[in-house]
């Protein structure tokens, strides 16, 4: 029989998933603004994070009122804290997309120039990592969860690479600058969604396993 505790508990796991599914779209659309030079694309992005912002207070007051109400143990207690922790890593994913978006919008004004590293390759590893971790916390899979943490370091590659093309291409052609040090703000948002995505990940390896693995090897 489900008691009062369990459906607000699925109730609230309906909310996250709500709000990762919001954040992921963000994402999506503030990399294809900058792909195809799209400013129109990228102020949508940044007009859509008040519902995020909004959405992101309402889940965690849902979280705090289950708690004092409730005082859940084990495995509905274990699964609160994640919420609580990784509605906050969504959030700012969905920042990071407003600043990729922001990027965007005053690079669509620049006369068009060749893509100084392989954009598309690290956002689609990028995106997939997000997908992935949404996708563990639907599923409550730990080894999926582990993948997407195994994941960031390559993430971390593509970052150092384009670190190095970028400063190659400016020692070329110092008048490059204005275009190359955006893209390398850019590559910079990418890498930190990769983080927090690996956070999510390690928060459902907590609810699932009930043992805290943050700063440990997967």
């Amino acid at each position: 029989m489900e008691t009062n505790l369990h459906r607000e508990v699925n109730q609230l796991k309906g909310r996250i998933l709500e709000l990762g599914a919001l954040v992921e779209k963000s994402v999506r659309k503030a990399v294809l603004s900058v792909a195809h030079r799209d400013a129109k694309l990228a102020q949508e992005v940044m007009d859509e994070d008040e519902e995020i912002d909004r959405m992101e207070v309402d889940i965690e007051e849902d979280c705090l009122e289950i708690l004092a109400r409730y005082q859940p143990v084990a495995s509905d207690l274990r699964f609160i804290v994640a919420v609580l922790k990784l509605n906050n890593d969504l959030e700012r994913i969905g920042d990071l997309a407003v600043n990729i978006a922001q990027r965007s919008k005053a690079l669509a004004a620049e006369v068009p120039q060749e893509m100084p590293y392989d954009f598309k390759g690290m956002a689609d590893k990028v995106q997939q990592m997000l997908k992935g971790c949404l996708d563990a916390l639907v599923n409550m899979d730990a080894e999926l969860a582990r993948k997407i943490h195994a994941s960031d370091a390559e993430v971390d590659a593509l970052h150092r690479d384009v670190y190095r093309r970028v400063y190659e291409g400016i020692d070329r052609n110092p008048r490059d600058a204005r275009f190359l040090i955006p893209m390398l703000t850019i590559a910079r948002h990418l890498e930190r969604i990769a983080d927090d995505a690996t956070n999510i990940a390690e928060d459902v390896i907590y609810t699932v396993e009930g043992k805290i693995r943050r700063h440990q090897q997967l």
